[in-house]
């Protein structure tokens, strides 16, 4: 049975003083291998969080990746640069890069590509609007996002991690039920059977308001693998329990 993942996005926050006392007071808590647990951290921080990740089971994360490999793209990050840190995971397509940067289904492809090409595990993010729910698109919009991802990467897909979030549940208090939020994993993982002979590899997580509350009865889906955890993730107390729930 594969361990769950349970990964932090702390979106744009952090400052020095905050990251150390976040990232010591996590790894003091971490429970023995009980999940694989990461932090994805603003770019600025990449090697700050690698140094007190050190010799911990915390593991290094990105949140975004460019497509390109290098060259005259001012502001990107390539895939090259965050292996030099270390980085072990990377968010490609989060829903506020497709929001507020309009970050297309087939550049989202193409950052998986390029983190996967550096050894790095995109984290895919799909997931739909308030009104897509509402008008009973919810799997069509989540399929189409995932198979632009399947198709550039189909050689590779075991080694990449889905995250199913709702944008509607993000940032808003809001969460899906932990039945309808099962209901879309289910939905994911028969897209991802019908294209890899072992689906059961390929880790989705949940990314809609997890937090210390409802982790247990959302991580206790049978196709709820882990979580990305965005608010909760940046107070280590609710962080660590979220863990432990996950153990």
């Amino acid at each position: 049975m594969k361990k769950k993942l349970i990964a932090g996005n702390w979106k744009m926050n952090g400052s020095l003083a905050a990251n150390e006392a976040l990232v010591r007071a996590v790894v003091a808590g971490l429970p023995q291998a009980a999940c694989k647990v990461a932090v994805c951290v603003p770019a600025p921080y990449l090697a700050q969080v690698q140094a007190l990740c050190q010799g911990s089971a915390l593991e290094l994360g990105a949140q975004d990746v460019s497509r390109h490999e290098q060259g005259a793209f001012t502001g990107e990050v390539s895939a090259a640069m965050l292996a030099d840190f270390g980085v072990r995971y990377a968010i490609v397509g989060h829903s506020e890069r497709r929001q507020y940067h309009g970050e297309t289904d087939e550049l989202v492809a193409a950052k998986a590509q390029a983190a996967l090409a550096r050894g790095i595990t995109p984290i895919a993010c799909v997931g739909e609007t308030l009104a897509e729910r509402e008008a009973g698109q919810t799997e069509d919009v989540v399929r189409r996002q995932l198979a632009a991802v399947i198709d550039a990467n189909r050689s590779r897909l075991g080694e990449i991690v889905v995250a199913y979030e709702p944008v509607w549940a993000i940032g808003t208090g809001r969460t899906a039920t932990p039945e309808q939020a099962q209901q879309v994993h289910a939905a994911l993982r028969a897209q991802l059977a019908a294209a890899t002979p072992q689906p059961e590899r390929i880790a989705i997580l949940y990314g809609g308001s997890m937090n210390a509350a409802n982790a247990a009865s959302l991580l206790a889906q049978p196709d709820i693998d882990g979580g990305l955890i965005g608010g909760a993730s940046l107070k280590a107390a609710d962080f660590l329990q979220i863990i432990a729930a996950a153990g």
